[in-house]
């Protein structure tokens, strides 16, 4: 199992293990050496940031580390994640790292590493460098060696392929609210949206370092749906802190998340015949009424795991054009490597004036189904469904929903605990499911 590398990236508390000055030095020189060692040479990267104060020295540290194995480093500012995906692709980069904690608040900081296609790296790739940065053979490179090179049109040319997304003066007439999450959005997106024609408001767009995702973003939508509400605006839009991720208020604040934008933009793109094999990926924790809606709309839903990382995975093999999770993280194949809150704000906006009901009527025809999840500590962590005792439990509840519901189990990632989750149309069924099923895993594995 990997120890650093979590579902998105390495992330931690910026100035502690793994993300002190020395671990980021190390983690610049492996991932160099990982590089050279497929390249045959030294390693030409890219590096964007959102908008914490810890940002420039990680930056500084990892460019220190990619020099000791003469590697070079770009500098494209601070940048969305899925704009320095694409400024990877586009500029031709060995790797670009995006110095970033998303969501989390402004003294996290963390780690994601883009391949050369745009895309986040292999697990098998995360574990090599992991094995070179936890070596303590390998000394850290010195501090101050190096220096990242700035080059501002990075974000313009990214700038460029949003603004191309949809036609010329498409939300002309529009009152759009926008929650930037005092992030890489703040300078972006607003540009953006007025550039397409719309009438903009925004909020989290003032950045200093420490007010990244404060009460505002995507995690933090109730002041944003006020607005929304009471600024008779069309639709929110809310980012979380480096943009890769949207959630969107309605007219009357109501919250239209990831899962309600994958059916919008699915139904969308099969009525316009690009939905290719009428399918999409979800993750495991996608609601039921997802599936059966699509279902209705003929259109199949395939599941990941938890991860954009791992949902693109499932595109790829399934070769579906539109993907995501319920958080908003939403990918568009045909045009991003990864998710792209903007580009998701953008196609959902398009979508919405494209169908011939208002979102409103379309949330008003949702219901999502009751929905239980429970943790169990566990001291161990086998296969659930091989377990003697706990699988043959678990066929009996899936086989007590068969057609209207799900038992989803997972452990989680960082933890030692087991999630049970549980959906189907009858509230009483799904509460007693998801507690049978927990007893029995308490019981077998409980600490």
């Amino acid at each position: 199992m990997k120890r650093l590398f979590g579902t998105d990236g390495i992330r931690a508390i910026a100035g502690t293990p793994p993300l002190d000055p020395r671990s980021v030095r190390k983690f610049g020189l492996a991932l160099a050496d990982v590089l050279a060692g497929e390249l045959g040479r030294a390693p030409r990267a890219v590096c964007g940031r959102d908008t914490r104060e810890s940002g420039p020295w990680l930056r500084d540290a990892v460019a220190d580390g990619l020099a000791a194995r003469g590697g070079t480093m770009t500098d494209a500012g601070v940048i969305t994640t899925p704009g320095l995906a694409y400024a990877t692709q586009a500029g031709r980069f060995d790797a670009g790292v995006m110095i970033s904690a998303s969501h989390n608040p402004f003294e996290d900081n963390g780690l994601k590493v883009f391949s050369r296609a745009g895309m986040k790296l292999e697990d098998a790739m995360e574990s090599r460098i992991e094995t070179i940065i936890l070596d303590p053979a390998i000394a850290a490179p010195p501090q101050g060696v190096a220096r990242a090179i700035p080059d501002d049109s990075l974000v313009s040319r990214y700038v460029q392929v949003l603004e191309a997304a949809v036609p010329a003066g498409r939300f002309r007439g529009l009152r759009l609210f926008l929650d930037c999450a005092n992030g890489s959005a703040s300078a972006i997106a607003p540009a953006v949206f007025r550039h397409l024609g719309a009438v903009v408001e925004t909020q989290g767009d003032t950045p200093n370092g420490r007010n990244i995702n404060l009460g505002c973003g995507s995690l933090h939508l109730d002041g944003l749906a006020a607005r929304v509400r009471d600024g008779r605006c069309d639709l929110g839009l809310a980012f979380d802190g480096d943009a890769d991720r949207c959630l969107a208020i309605d007219r009357s604040g109501r919250v239209v998340d990831g899962d309600h934008i994958m059916f919008l933009c699915a139904r969308r793109l099969k009525r316009h015949g690009a939905l290719t094999g009428d399918a999409i990926v979800a993750t495991i924790m996608s609601n039921f009424w997802l599936e059966k809606r699509l279902g209705d709309e003929g259109i199949r839903l395939h599941r990941a795991p938890v991860g954009d990382k791992y949902v693109l995975e499932r595109m790829v093999a399934e070769n579906a054009v539109l993907g995501g999770e319920q958080s908003g993280h939403v990918i568009f194949r045909d045009r991003s490597t990864t998710g792209d809150g903007i580009l998701t704000g953008l196609l959902l906006v398009d979508a919405v004036l494209d169908d011939p009901v208002t979102l409103e009527t379309t949330l008003d025809g949702i219901v999502p189904f009751p929905q239980v999840l429970i943790n169990v500590r566990v001291s161990e962590k086998p296969d659930l469904r091989a377990h003697p005792a706990i699988g043959p439990v678990v066929v009996a509840a899936e086989r007590a929903i068969a057609g209207s519901g799900r038992v989803v189990l997972r452990y989680s990632g960082t933890e030692n605990l087991a999630r049970v989750m549980v959906e189907a149309d009858d509230d009483a069924l799904v509460r007693a499911i998801a507690e049978r099923v927990a007893a029995v895993i308490r019981e077998h594995l409980g600490e």
